[in-house]
This record gives structure tokens, C-alpha cells and sequence, in this order.
């Protein structure tokens, strides 16, 4: 197994389907579940099944799912806090008192903050960035949009390394950290590399406009998903639309 930034490239049948279907497909599940009611509890159970389901096939390590996980930890914070700050008819659970929307609002926040954040986890980690900008292409995202995505994957390692290495050399002056009066050479390296950044990107476009760039980039991929691939794809989203419509039901 071997890494490309967050892909996590094994070769699976999920790999293999297009980025177009698999973006839909992550819109659509995640639209259920925002859509299912939170007191529904059955139902989230059901969703966490199929993600699952869809980890295993997709052949990602739990390992790799469960430390992406903390990019949640601030909402997770924000949840546990609701019990105690919201208002409104409160129980008494382990010698607290906590407030009873304010367990379903933390349940709420919880539930469906962690299954969107798996799902997007299991896009970035079979999708290569460059095909994931393919499929924004294939679903007719605007061209400019596409293009300033492209560069921003591009050179978002150029700029962590340029950040290194002037970490590097402030280090190597004797800059150690944690003193107020440091803030100085920290806003001056964040200031020069605002600007070399900058200068970088006035280089790279009068070098595509000598090469002929009119504006327009060249298309990314020029195919598109099967019916087949399609229905592969959707099939979770489709099965979480079905939970998501008899949760609302049984809620009335």
C-alpha cells in the first residue's frame, strides 16, 4: 500500500469508480443524513452500517479513518458542551443536570457531524486530487473555478516547503519560539512568503501565456461514468435517501 498525500491507494472497486460519481454520491448521502430527524435513532444506526460497508470494500485501513477522525475535535467539544449551556427542561444523569435539547442537540451535532466527516474521509482517501477535479469538471463546475482549485492542489506543497525551509532558517539564527517578542520575525516570514508567493504566480502566468494560454484550461478528463458505474456508486446514497424518507415518516 502506498500514500499520495490523502489517498490511500490499495486498488479497490470503490478506487475505481469515477470522481463525478463518488462527489454526487458523498452530496447525496450527507444530504440524508442532515435531512434525518435526530430523536430517529435507528437510523444512524443504519447509515454507520453502510459507511462500514463501504470502508471495508474500499479496503481503508480503520487505523486511517480513526486518526483523520480529529480534524472533528472541535465540534466534538461543542457537543459535549450543549448539555450544560442549553436551556429547557432538565434530568439528572450521574449526579448532573443536563438539559434535555441540549442531549439531543449534542446527539444531533455528534451523529451527523461524524458520518459526513467518514464519508468525506472515504472520498479523499480513494480519490487522487487530480481526479477529483476531473470529476468537478465532468459535473460542469465553472472552468475558473476548476483552474484556481488545480493550482491551489498544486502549489500548496510548494508553499509548505518554502515555510519550512524558512522555519529552518530562522531556527538556524537562533529562533526558538514562545516569546512575545518573537511575533516579529513571524509576521515577517508570513509577509515574505505572501510575497514570494505572490512573485511566483506572476511568473507562472507569463510563462502559460507564452505557451499559448488563453484563460481556458485544458480538459482534465475526457470521460465520463457508465450507467453501471453509476449505479454502483449511488447505491449507498440511494439506500440512505430510502432511511432518510422512512425516519421522516415514522417522526410524524
Amino acid at each position: 500500500m502506498s500514500g499520495d498525500g490523502l489517498l490511500v491507494a490499495v486498488g479497490s472497486p470503490v478506487h475505481r469508480l469515477p470522481a463525478q460519481v463518488k462527489l454526487v454520491g458523498l452530496f447525496v448521502f450527507v444530504l440524508a443524513v442532515v435531512a434525518t430527524p435526530a430523536a430517529v435513532f435507528w437510523a444512524f444506526g443504519l447509515y454507520a452500517a453502510l459507511l462500514v460497508a463501504a470502508v471495508a470494500v474500499a479496503r481503508v485501513p480503520a487505523y486511517v479513518v480513526l486518526r483523520r477522525l480529529a480534524v472533528e475535535t472541535p465540534f466534538i467539544v461543542f457537543a459535549l458542551l450543549l448539555p450544560f449551556v442549553a436551556t429547557g427542561p432538565r434530568m439528572e444523569i450521574f449526579a448532573l443536570e443536563l438539559s434535555r435539547s441540549g442531549l439531543l442537540g449534542a446527539w444531533n451535532v455528534l451523529a451527523k457531524g461524524t458520518l459526513g466527516v467518514v464519508a468525506a474521509i472515504l472520498l479523499s482517501a480513494t480519490t487522487a486530487p487530480r481526479d477529483l477535479l476531473a470529476g468537478l469538471e465532468r459535473l460542469r463546475l465553472p472552468a475558473t473555478l476548476v483552474a484556481i482549485l488545480s493550482f491551489m492542489v498544486r502549489y500548496l506543497t510548494v508553499v509548505s516547503d518554502d515555510l519550512h525551509r524558512m522555519r529552518i532558517a530562522r531556527e538556524s539564527r537562533g529562533y526558538t519560539g514562545g516569546r512575545a517578542g518573537h511575533l516579529k520575525a513571524v509576521a515577517g516570514g508570513v509577509g515574505a512568503l505572501f510575497v514570494r508567493s505572490f512573485e511566483r504566480g506572476e511568473r507562472v502566468h507569463l510563462a502559460m501565456r507564452s505557451r499559448g494560454y488563453t484563460g481556458r484550461m485544458p480538459l482534465l478528463s475526457a470521460h465520463g461514468a457508465t450507467s453501471t458505474q453509476w449505479l454502483e456508486g449511488l447505491a449507498i446514497s440511494l439506500a440512505a435517501v430510502a432511511i432518510a424518507v422512512a425516519a421522516r415518516v415514522v417522526s410524524l
